[in-house]
């Protein structure tokens, strides 16, 4: 098993869960099942402002687990809404409520290490999701972050092109202190902007509110110069939409290039119209699945099969060697969008191409 700091870039290894027989392993050389199909399987997410986690993550994961337990199995699920307590009380329910397994995306990750340590005297197993949580975690599913971070900001350098310069200022939009992906997005960034240009201003939004993004984008422009702004990079795409609408509020009618992250359609719309650079497309079909096959197999004491889907390990400030699986991600722009999120049927030509954007789809080639 490869062994990755949480703190340092993880590896750019592709995971093929075919490839790795996760679920072709002989039914001999399987521990014995703790559990058959009939479980119950706690999903708990972080927040809405971002749409992907009850648009495609969560149903993914029910439909996942269901297909696994030749539909007797369930999900039990709760959204946190940004809310540390709240999401606190949820997995307590959860505990309570005493199901098998379950699916952390923690909206604070420290807070909630308690909850976790309460999970495991339970004697339910507890798999981050997306964001590592403290505490005895059994697993960890999500992206490799630093190469989010190193995709954006690869992607600024490219869009300002052969004339970059050192004096040339951006705006750096990151995501919440709570959330250790925004660290590691902003760390991978900073590996690709370090020396290449001046970052003028930097924010950690707190709670990756829009609002709060919009707030310190305007602030920005009054402390830059709304000519002097070269590109922004946002750690999101619910941020990034924010920025845009306060350069345009401040009367910036030529946008510097502005990037995002998690492919949500107003954002892929955005990219259609020229208005966002890029956005950094996460498959969430491969980690909801992956999250959904390691919660069975690990109730279900399929050790061999759980261990081929997570062939990485991560280290959080509280436990070591976490069992993980790190999915890759695709820097998102106008010209791939047909390879990846309509290819992989997050969203169809239909859906991006609405009358608003029909002649910006039709010079990109959306038909």
């Amino acid at each position: 098993m490869r062994r990755i700091a949480i703190a340092v870039a993880a590896s750019t290894m592709t995971l093929s869960l075919a490839a790795c027989g996760a679920l072709g392993a002989a039914s001999g050389s399987e521990a014995s099942p703790t559990k058959g199909d009939d479980i119950t399987v706690g999903v708990l997410m972080p927040e809405k402002t971002n749409t992907r986690y009850e648009e495609f993550d969560y149903p993914i994961i029910q439909r996942k687990v269901a297909e696994l337990t030749d539909k007797k199995g369930k999900t039990l699920y709760a959204n946190g809404e940004a809310d540390a307590k709240k999401q606190a009380t949820q997995m307590q329910q959860m505990i309570d409520e005493k199901v098998d397994v379950i699916l952390l995306d923690a909206v604070d990750s420290h807070a909630i290490a308690d909850m976790v340590t309460k999970a495991k005297d339970a004697g339910i197993p507890v798999i981050a999701y997306d964001r590592l949580a403290e505490g005895p975690i059994d697993a960890y599913v999500s992206f490799d972050n630093e190469l989010v971070g190193e995709v954006q900001g690869r992607s600024l350098v490219e869009a300002i092109g052969s004339g970059i310069d050192t004096s040339d200022k951006i705006v750096m939009i990151n995501g919440s202190p709570s959330d250790p992906n925004a660290g590691q997005f902003k760390a991978g960034a900073m590996s690709e902007l370090n020396g290449k240009v001046t970052i003028a201003k930097a924010y950690d939004v707190d709670g990756w509110k829009p609002e709060t993004a919009q707030k310190d984008m305007t602030e920005a422009i009054s402390a830059i110069g709304k000519g002097n702004i070269k590109a922004v990079y946002s750690a999101n795409d619910a941020m990034a939409g924010a920025a845009i609408q306060a350069m345009e509020d401040a009367g910036m009618t030529k946008l510097p290039p502005i990037t995002g992250q998690d492919a949500e359609l107003a954002a892929v719309q955005r990219i259609v119209a020229g208005e966002q650079y890029m956005s950094v497309y996460k498959p969430y079909p491969g980690e909801a699945e992956a999250a959904a096959e390691m919660a069975v197999m690990k109730v279900q004491g399929k050790g061999i099969q759980f261990d081929a889907l997570a062939t990485d390990s991560v280290d959080s400030p509280t436990n070591k060697n976490i069992p993980a699986q790190l999915v890759q991600v695709v820097a998102l722009t106008k010209d791939n969008i047909k390879s990846t999120v309509v290819k992989d049927g997050i969203y169809t030509i239909k859906d991006i191409c609405t009358a608003q954007f029909k002649s910006d789809c039709a010079a990109a080639g959306l038909k």
